[in-house]
């Protein structure tokens, strides 16, 4: 079942227009019981409205921590004046009746959560996962029982709302390799920026797709090249292509102990492929991957011994 994610699983009464005349109820009582962010801002301003939207998103996701009361300074000149506002954007923060934290201009979604946190870790408070993040920590445990079709629907769902959000890209591109759908990944990949390609787990994806071509028919040849291996220890080709679709059968540790075999026996054969393998492999695993860290120290074993 897939989550529900979006602004309707936020608290209500989160984020609020106040004035002049409820600034002192809206902010400075309510901020005795949960810290109060105030944006003040203006109808003309450019800023304002680029900065808006980032600190609504962000007030949302904290789940109730914190709450939003935006202030348009040409409505209420009395309390912007009381305030010494002087330039816009300007953001305040209200913790137990007192400011106690701002700042003035836009800021990157990165810098809002990060103040938002330290507001919030400031009045002794905490901020819990966000829908955004439940739902990734649902489709990780999909992906990792196996179900491949669960975690695609969720990684879906969450694009839906995040359109940018390269966690559930990566998560989806997965999903669909595992589902044998090559060419969707490819699209889904080269559909990203060229710098958005470079994060850590898409390159991990591509890496992934990339073994998977390679992989190609001799998924289905697994009997004939045991057999093949089995008859002449020292064939090497058969013993590659296996390694290779054993990958692709998601036996990963079967498929780099037979690279590694190639590597110890004839490092050279087929211009160092075997190596070479070895590292297309541990970049699709991930350099967190724990089987990556072991083979990486039997692979250093092996080439200078």
């Amino acid at each position: 079942m897939e989550p529900i994610i979006g602004e309707t699983t936020a608290p209500e009464g989160l984020v609020k227009d106040t004035t002049t005349a409820t600034f002192m109820a809206d902010v400075i009582e309510a901020s005795r019981e949960t810290p109060v962010i105030v944006d003040f801002w203006a109808p003309w301003c450019g800023p304002c409205k680029q900065l808006g939207p980032i600190i609504e998103k962000a007030v949302k996701s904290a789940g109730g921590a914190v709450k939003l009361v935006k202030i348009d300074i040409d409505q209420n000149k009395e309390i912007a004046a009381q305030m010494r506002i002087q330039s816009i954007p300007a953001v305040f923060a209200f913790a137990n009746g007192q400011p106690v934290d701002g700042f003035v201009g836009a800021q990157p979604e990165s810098q809002i959560k990060s103040f938002i946190e330290r507001v919030v870790t400031a009045a002794g408070g905490s901020i819990g996962p966000s829908p955004i993040d439940q739902a990734l920590e649902q489709a990780a445990e999909a992906e990792a029982a196996g179900d491949a079709q669960t975690a695609g629907g969720i990684y879906s769902e969450i694009l839906r709302h995040e359109p940018e959000n390269l966690q559930a890209v990566a998560g989806l591109a997965r999903s669909l390799l595992a589902a044998g759908e090559a060419d969707a990944v490819r699209q889904l990949i080269d559909d990203l920026p060229a710098e958005k390609r470079e994060d850590p787990e898409i390159k991990s994806v591509a890496a992934s797709l990339e073994l998977a071509d390679k992989a190609g028919e001799s998924v289905g040849q697994i009997a004939e090249l045991e057999s093949r291996l089995a008859a002449d220890e020292a064939d090497h080709q058969a013993r590659f292509d296996l390694a290779l679709a054993y990958y692709a059968s998601n036996r990963t540790e079967d498929a780099i102990d037979h690279l590694l075999t190639i590597v110890q026996k004839n490092r050279a054969w087929n211009d160092d492929a075997a190596r070479k393998q070895l590292i297309e492999i541990f970049d699709a695993l991930g350099a967190t991957d724990e089987l990556v860290a072991d083979s990486r120290r039997r692979l250093s074993t092996i080439l200078f011994s």
